[in-house]
């Protein structure tokens, strides 16, 4: 896949009068690349498999449970990168958790078939990495800079897919940049002795207050009582709490 500047250069070049020869010489392409151009072979192919592949400017179904999964993943861990001919999404996993890092290619997988997933390993961490120039279509909360620095808003269609599977978008959120640890507090008896109450919670983690709410937002439609016990932190402390987003989206693994 060429970039549109090359092609719209080449076609500049023949309306200047320039043979398809001259011009693939000066752009360094093919003369049958160039003729294709000129006759419009590439955008009417291009539009072909536009409509086949992506799920929000073309034809093709969304997978709306791994997607929901897939946008937790990416709003916890996730980057999309304009690369010189196409764009990759990348997701950093702990490899300490071989779990996550399979449920991460595994939704990848659903939302994209077909698709050539990459597992890249760096001290600590495993990157799952996937090429697909539709990934901005999926993800249109992509930018540069870090996502606490700018706003990340939900489309319509993405809201209609996590509220349809709450849990999914849940798990990939907590598997990414939540903890489930054991926490105790303690309580001095009208006796005078004191004692130790022990119990897990559910944590999550994010410098994006937009990404925060969003985590709140879901935890609400499945009904899990929730705290922001610090600046940045979501806890989710009640047993019973605990023991239903459990089993909701499993422990990390």
């Amino acid at each position: 896949m060429h970039p549109d500047e090359l092609v719209a250069a080449a076609r500049r070049e023949h309306e200047g009068g320039a043979s398809d020869s001259e011009i693939g010489r000066r752009l360094g392409v093919a003369r049958t690349t160039v003729r294709d151009w000129r006759l419009g072979r590439w955008r009417e192919d291009r539009h072909r498999r536009r409509d086949v592949d992506c799920p929000t400017c073309g034809e093709a179904p969304l997978a709306a449970e791994p997607y929901a999964v897939l946008l937790g993943y990416y709003l916890g861990d996730g980057c999309v990168s304009q690369q010189r001919r196409t764009v990759s999404l990348r997701v950093a996993c702990d490899a300490s958790l071989p779990g996550i890092v399979e449920d991460v290619a595994t939704v990848v997988a659903q939302v994209r078939p077909r698709a050539r997933v990459f597992r890249v390993s760096a001290p600590g961490t495993t990157v799952v990495h996937v090429n697909w120039r539709h990934w901005p279509c999926l993800f249109p909360q992509h930018g540069p800079g870090r996502k606490h620095e700018r706003p990340i808003v939900l489309e319509a269609w993405q809201r209609e897919a996590v509220e349809a599977h709450p849990a999914a978008f849940l798990r990939g959120l907590f598997h990414s940049d939540g903890s489930r640890s054991a926490n105790w507090t303690s309580r001095r008896l009208r006796d005078g002795t004191v004692r130790r109450y022990d119990y897990p919670r559910w944590q999550f983690v994010n410098a994006s207050a937009d990404i925060r709410g969003l985590c709140c937002w879901a935890l609400d439609l499945v009904e899990v009582p929730w705290r922001q016990s610090a600046h940045r932190t979501i806890s989710v402390s009640t047993r019973a709490g605990v023991a239903r987003l459990d089993a909701l989206i499993g422990l990390k693994s």
